[in-house]
């Protein structure tokens, strides 16, 4: 009797004492957390080359007037071998429009997070052929991740609609019409002729592997289907309800809307588009999810491990900071 006296009161003292670590952490979480992040970049990283003029010229403000139809966002760490085919598809679709359409007009922003390869000299014999109006290579002085590199390309865009794409052309581009019938269908706008009245609508369109899931399953490793549940498991649990494929690089904001989510978003790698998405959601944002064609290319950075564990402990964070409100979100554009 004495024994089960004794394990009765360890258990209790160990539960506080649990309890009391876990209230010291997140103090200690809460005190030494900014509210709204820190965003780095260099003085380099504020100008872009312009091969007419042999110049660099300063990127322009995400807070500014738009002044093009479209801005496409490519974040790219090293990726020399695999930028050719999806800037070669993307540009062909937006110059063929330009014919359709001739006064749209468009920007590309590749972001080259912090390459080593040859990835920013490929960028610039794109800027060479086409023009630095069209075309502009960010090049970061060091690795920011995938959300730190497109959030300051986002920044940098001159787009009344902001679309950003994975480098490695795993979507196909002409996609970008589906994402664009959604967001006519919220807005009631069309936003290849009507950029000044949709830049300032609220909406986000995500492109989404969902209906591919089923094939997906098969191909993969049970390890890795375990893996992928438990993910999408810890998104729905903590972060984003209602979305089925939050990690699809293939996405598309009016001007405001980048402007609203962008500035408050704290996570800079894989998880970012978990967090963006939770940002909108928050300040209600309309998102939609459009059906699109994916085609999974070699070459992933992505470690299936020890990927999926980061963005499993970036969520758990994500939850925790907003819960306690070490992270808070701007309702206001600057």
């Amino acid at each position: 009797m004495e024994f089960l006296s004794i394990l009765y009161s360890l258990i209790i003292y160990g539960l506080l004492a649990v309890v009391a670590l876990l209230l010291i952490l997140v103090l200690v979480i809460f005190i030494t957390t900014s509210p709204y992040p820190i965003v780095e970049r260099f003085k380099e990283e504020e100008y872009y080359y312009d091969p007419v003029s042999k110049q660099k010229n300063k990127f322009p403000s995400i807070e500014t007037p738009h002044s093009v139809n479209l801005s496409v966002i490519v974040p790219a760490y090293n990726e020399e071998e695999r930028l050719t085919p999806m800037l070669d598809e993307a540009l062909e679709f937006l110059e063929n429009r330009v014919k359709e359409h001739p006064s749209y007009k468009y920007e590309i922003i590749v972001v080259s997070d912090g390459s080593t390869d040859n990835t920013v000299k490929l960028v610039q014999s794109y800027v060479e052929k086409y023009g630095s109006d069209k075309l502009r290579c960010l090049d970061l002085m060091k690795n920011r991740g995938k959300g730190g590199a497109v959030r300051l390309g986002v920044q940098s865009a001159r787009g009344a609609v902001i679309l950003f794409a994975d480098a490695d052309g795993a979507s196909k581009f002409e996609d970008l019409t589906k994402l664009e019938l959604a967001l006519k269908n919220i807005t009631k706008l069309d936003p290849i002729t009507q950029s000044l009245e949709i830049t300032d609508k609220l909406a986000v369109i995500i492109g989404s592997r969902a209906h591919l899931e089923k094939d997906s399953l098969v191909q993969r490793s049970i390890f890795r289907n375990i893996l992928m549940y438990g993910f999408h498991f810890l998104v729905w649990l903590f972060t984003v309800k209602g979305i089925k494929d939050t990690q699809c690089g293939f996405k598309l904001f009016t001007r405001k809307t980048a402007q609203m989510t962008f500035q408050s978003l704290h996570v800079n790698r894989w998880a970012f588009d978990v967090e963006l998405l939770y940002i909108a959601q928050q300040l209600r944002i309309p998102v939609v999810e459009v059906p699109i064609t994916w085609t999974e290319i070699d070459g992933s950075k992505i470690t299936p491990v020890i990927s999926w564990i980061q963005m499993g402990c970036d969520l758990t964070m994500i939850w925790i900071k907003y819960t306690i409100g070490a992270w808070k979100i701007k309702y206001e554009t600057n």
